[in-house]
């Protein structure tokens, strides 16, 4: 989501991502959806790569539409760019007239612009609106979570979303410091986060808003069910050959993504059979050993990289 010939960003392992993607786009007219196209960094790399290459790139962010949309416009014949949350991919793909597509890649998570704009409320570092909606048009905000969610509910959101183990502490103090005035702005937030727990754990691990920040934008957002329908509903839609290629940010959308992708990898007969059936056998191959990890050369380049997990795997037989 990172680039640098956009505000002096990175693609995250961006060569991984072409190697991987590679073999699954030497056919005449290969298809590959960019499910979070952010600015277009890792589109970019994969169109100027591949000549035959038809890009579908879906964000939810205008803004992302728009700086995307310029970027790749020496593309434009070869690029369908539709603003949509990555869980329309079904009818993304159905409106587009390729419903067969022969890559996908997800770049999960918050973009960098997203996280450097101050007024966008993603960000505990900057004093701002407490925002945090990728889609600025959906009406539901993270001051409406955390001022209108009863504490219980909040507290399932930071535990969840966040695995905030003072998810109840923090909870019941928004409580009451809502009661008395909202909680409007990301530097109050994070200023109560502070003080909710125990001063031991303030002193290590970072930011102690981190956890509380990240929940709050994946409710927003709806991040981890977009997710549980988009990765499927590719898997679905890739040839025999093709690939898909997850780069996660947090534990949770590894762990999503992880049990996705084992679910299609493994056989569905049942055990004990000397040979396994062929409508039992594995539709999908992994391509990487668990989850891989950026190198030092990488986390050199792009500090932000260093969070990043990518997994892969390959359609090896039709369903």
């Amino acid at each position: 989501m990172i680039d640098q010939n956009t505000g002096g960003h990175v693609p995250v392992l961006l060569g991984r991502v072409l190697e991987l993607l590679a073999p699954a786009l030497t056919g005449p007219s290969p298809v590959v959806v960019d499910a979070n196209l952010g600015l277009g960094g890792h589109a970019e790399a994969i169109l100027a790569a591949h000549p035959t290459v038809h890009l579908i790139g879906i964000d939810r962010d205008p803004y992302a539409i728009e700086m995307s949309t310029e970027r790749l416009a020496p593309y434009s014949g070869r690029t369908t760019i539709v603003r949509a949350v990555s869980s329309d991919l079904p009818g993304v793909l159905r409106e587009a007239g390729r419903p067969v597509i022969d890559g996908a890649l997800f770049d999960l998570g918050v973009s960098s612009p997203q996280l450097d704009e101050a007024d966008r409320g993603f960000a505990y570092s900057y004093d701002a609106p407490l925002d945090m909606r990728m889609d600025r048009d959906q009406e539901l905000t993270a001051a409406d979570v955390v001022n209108t969610y009863a504490p219980r509910d909040l507290a399932r959101v930071l535990r969840d979303f966040g695995e905030e183990r003072f998810a109840a502490r923090i909870a019941d103090r928004v409580a009451k410091e809502r009661a008395v005035e909202p909680i409007t702005s990301t530097k109050r937030l994070a200023d109560l986060v502070r003080e909710a727990i125990p001063a031991a754990t303030r002193r290590t691990g970072g930011n102690p808003a981190k956890r509380t920040f990240q929940a709050l934008r994946i409710e927003v957002n709806a991040e981890l069910a977009a997710l549980d329908v988009a990765l499927p509903a590719s898997l679905d839609a890739l040839a025999v050959g093709g690939r898909v290629v997850v780069l996660s940010y947090h534990s949770l959308e590894d762990r999503l993504t992880k049990q996705v992708l084992a679910a299609r990898t493994r056989e569905t007969g049942p055990p004990g059979l000397p040979v396994p059936m062929e409508a039992h056998q594995p539709r999908f191959r992994h391509l990487t050993r668990g989850a891989e990890l950026p190198d030092d050369d990488e986390l050199t380049r792009n500090p932000r990289a260093a969070s990043a997990r990518l997994r892969a795997a390959e359609r090896i037989r039709q369903g």
